[in-house]
C-alpha cells in the first residue's frame, strides 16, 4: 500500500506530467462555435519608418471559416474558407483565390483555429506556458515557408490574442485581437456568408 502511495505522490508532483500540451491547445481553441472580436494589424515594412495600420472586426466560425471585416483606413470585407479567399462587392462574394494561395489560406486559418496539425506540416512548433496565458512558436521547417518566415509567435489564452509573423526579408506583422466574445448569435448576413 505504501509503494502505490509513494508511486502516487510522485506523480502528483511531476508538474511536467501535468504540463499543458498541444492536445489541450487544440481542444482550448476548437471548442468554441465561434468567436468574435476585432483586430488590429501593423505592417512594419523594412522600406517604412512607420507601420501600416488597419482594423476592423472578425468573426471565425468553426469548420467554416472566416470573415474578415478591415474598417480603417478603408472598408473591406473578406471570406477565407479552405476553398479559397472572396471579396464582398456590396451584393455577392467575388472570389479572388490564386493559385498557389492554399498554403496561405491553410497557415492563416490555422494560426486562429489551433489548427496544430496543419502547422505542423511546415513548422516545427514548440509551445509553452498554460491554459490562461499560452505561447506558440512556429519555426519554418517546409522549403516553402522556410522562404518566407523567420518565425511566427502566437500568444493566447481562451482565443488567440496576439500573432506575430516575422519575414524572412526583414519585415514584420503584428496583428492583435481584442474584445472577443464566444458563441454569440450570427446576424442572418454573417449566416448566409457560408451556406
Amino acid at each position: 500500500m505504501k509503494k502505490y502511495l509513494f508511486v502516487l505522490l510522485i506523480l502528483l508532483c511531476c508538474k511536467n506530467l501535468w504540463a499543458f500540451s498541444q492536445d489541450d491547445l487544440v481542444h482550448l481553441l476548437q471548442k468554441p462555435q465561434n468567436t468574435q472580436g476585432e483586430f488590429s494589424q501593423q505592417r512594419y515594412l523594412k522600406a517604412l519608418t512607420k507601420p501600416i495600420t488597419t482594423s476592423g472586426k472578425f468573426i471565425l466560425i468553426k469548420n467554416k471559416g472566416l470573415v474578415w471585416e478591415t474598417e480603417k483606413p478603408f472598408t473591406h470585407q473578406l471570406k477565407v474558407t479552405a476553398k479559397g479567399i472572396s471579396q464582398w462587392n456590396g451584393t455577392a462574394w467575388e472570389n479572388h483565390s490564386r493559385l498557389g494561395q492554399g498554403e496561405q489560406i491553410k497557415l492563416f486559418l490555422g494560426l486562429l483555429s489551433g489548427d496544430i496539425q496543419a502547422l505542423a506540416t511546415q513548422f516545427d512548433v514548440v509551445l509553452s506556458g498554460d491554459e490562461h496565458n499560452w505561447q506558440l512558436q512556429l519555426m519554418p521547417s517546409s522549403l516553402l515557408m522556410k522562404q518566407i518566415f523567420n518565425q511566427i509567435i502566437i500568444q493566447g489564452n481562451v482565443a488567440v490574442q496576439r500573432i506575430e509573423l516575422h519575414e524572412k526579408q526583414g519585415d514584420r506583422t503584428l496583428i492583435l485581437f481584442n474584445n472577443q466574445q464566444i458563441n454569440l448569435p450570427l446576424s442572418p448576413f454573417i449566416q448566409s456568408v457560408f451556406q
